[in-house]
């Protein structure tokens, strides 16, 4: 076995002498230092080295040094050490002696190694002297010839737990009790794509490693993976050794019970179920596109329009507005789902859907006002969840005209969600209007923000009940629990109903039929029990038809899973 080879250096930089007075004819006093020009580039050097610029360091360089090696091969050599070494920071120390710098290289898995670099001058046409480079300088007492190299031991894999302490992976195969409901979440792992490999250079972490692709494995990947151990060589001499150190154990917000209700309620087809804790923004459950794949919320978005609305005072409880089945702006129809007549007061025009409502008072409250609230609650952030698309709608002032900004106060236009986005919507106005930012690590601190006033989020919890008791979302209803809600139903092809004219009418168009459920995206926000919620759930189903047929009854079986 090779001797471990310790590097000699100082145990402490000595400070900088102070300079010497010297007493004048006269009374004169001046202070003076002279640096040698060797000494000097030393300096320029290894302050270059210190804050990682090697383009300075290379123009320090002696004129053989530049004929010998250019700035590209330099950069290259750096960059291999600072992999191999796992480096994270640079430290010099005073430099005493003219050709010699004290060094502290921080690394991720070795340490701080200590040494002295030697760095012997040379000619420099018309200039201090250069540094004498070779590539043995990317390391202090590497000897002629010598390369570092690292053999890398890997820890185990730290496991994931559900909040009861259920292993969702645990072992090198990352097996769980809960099979593929567990793999459904906490996601899977496998070699490192092109665009992480650098990232995972720096954490000590070869090529072809298992690291964490998808799901919990992604978003914890650092923590689970623990820190590599190994041994540095310099050629064959060890220059360092470290134990691997196992990463800690994940205990996720997952609870799996409900995990279970939303995968059953998915059944399989294309859509995406997402479940928080209002108050926490606990993640309890994610199933299908849960956190990818953002499409138009349809009429659930209607409960940040109302939050717009009644925040800026746009509207008032007690208005009341024309029972009809179309609205008109800016010339062009647009019509109530079904061609249902609905209006009367706007609590009734909420539990109804009301497109001949919400369209026009979306155009009165304005892009901007409705874009700020729709960011308030998440949209056009950076999700929290790793992996997680953003929930977008555009800049108010590329909207367009009033009826694309009805049209985007429906859900429509080109406004697109996932079910995380509107499940933090819809447990926003659980808890009172406050915002808790969604979290997959139990334990955490929520980080919480006020959307809207105490009194317009009651107002939007009492019209979301009756959604479910009178309104579009009975089908989500328990027995023993008051659910609250809002139905969505997102046109994919056609958002407003505008008649062609008769020259331009072919006979021989196939179009839809009236009960074409794939002309749809099905949505259902809902949250329980109503006065004191623990659940909030977004169930989406694309291309399946209504949000009151297909996604209230989903919805209902995850509440019901959860009580």
């Amino acid at each position: 076995m090779a001797r471990r080879h310790v590097i000699a250096s100082p145990k402490r930089f000595a400070p900088l002498a102070a300079s010497a007075a010297v007493a004048l004819l006269g009374g004169m006093v001046v202070g003076a230092r002279h640096v040698p020009p060797e000494k000097r580039t030393v300096e320029a050097f290894a302050a270059a080295y210190e804050r990682g610029d090697q383009r300075a360091m290379y123009a320090l360089l002696s004129d053989e040094a530049r004929r010998r090696t250019s700035l590209e091969r330099m950069q290259r050599t750096y960059k291999q050490a600072a992999e191999t070494l796992t480096l994270e920071q640079v430290r010099v120390g005073r430099v005493e002696q003219a050709d010699r710098v004290p060094v502290a290289l921080e690394t991720r898995i070795f340490g701080t190694l200590r040494g002295v670099l030697v760095l012997t001058t040379g000619e420099r046409k018309d200039q201090d002297p250069g540094i004498d480079w070779t590539s043995e300088l990317v390391y202090p007492g590497l000897h002629r010839g010598e390369k570092l190299k690292r053999e890398t031991t890997l820890p185990e894999r730290a496991s994931i737990l559900a909040r009861d302490g259920t292993p969702l992976a645990k072992g090198p195969d990352r097996l769980s009790d809960l099979g593929p409901l567990a793999s459904e979440i906490a996601g899977r792992i496998g070699p490192a794509p092109e665009e992480r490999r650098a990232e995972l250079a720096k954490r000590g972490v070869p090529d072809g490693a298992p690291v964490g692709l998808t799901g919990l494995e992604r978003q914890f990947d650092a923590r689970l993976s623990g820190t590599p151990g190994g041994v540095l060589y310099a050629g064959g001499r060890v220059l360092a050794r470290k134990e691997a150190v196992r990463g800690a154990d994940v205990k996720a917000t997952i609870d799996p019970k409900i995990q279970r209700g939303a995968v059953e309620a998915l059944a399989g087809r294309y859509g995406g179920i997402a479940v928080i804790a209002p108050k926490t923004g606990e993640v309890l459950a994610l199933a299908g596109i849960a956190t990818s794949a953002p499409q138009p919320p349809g009429s659930t978005f209607k409960i940040v329009t109302l939050a717009g609305v009644l925040q800026n005072k746009v509207a008032k409880r007690t208005d009341s507005y024309e029972v009809t089945d179309r609205t008109t702006i800016e010339g062009v129809d647009i019509q109530n789902a079904n061609g249902e007549y609905c209006g009367g007061s706007l609590r009734t025009s909420f539990a109804h859907s009301c497109n001949s409502v919400f369209a026009p008072l979306g155009a009165k409250l304005g892009a901007e006002k409705l874009v700020a609230t729709a960011e308030a609650f998440g949209f056009n952030q950076d999700p929290s969840v790793a992996g997680a698309a953003r929930s977008t709608i555009p800049p108010a002032d590329e909207i367009g005209d009033d009826l694309a900004v009805g049209s985007t106060a429906i859900g429509q236009g080109k406004v697109l969600a996932t079910p995380l986005q509107m499940a933090v919507v819809g447990a926003t106005v659980a808890a009172d209007g406050v915002k808790a930012t969604p979290t997959l690590l139990r334990g955490d601190d929520p980080r919480t923000t006020r959307v809207m006033s105490k009194s317009v989020a009651s107002t939007i919890k009492s019209y979301m009940r009756t959604v479910v008791t009178d309104g579009t979302g009975g089908a989500a209803a328990l027995p023993n629990v008051k659910v609250s809600g809002k139905t969505g139903t997102a046109e994919l092809r056609t958002t407003v109903k505008e008649e062609p004219p008769p020259e331009v009418t072919d006979p021989d168009a196939v179009t839809p039929p009236e009960d074409d459920t794939t002309d749809t995206d099905a949505w259902f926000v809902a949250f329980a029990p109503y006065n004191d919620p623990e659940v909030a759930v977004a169930a989406l189903f694309v291309a399946q038809g209504t949000g009151g047929d297909t996604a209230a009854p989903a919805a209902r079986v995850v509440l019901d899973a959860a009580f």
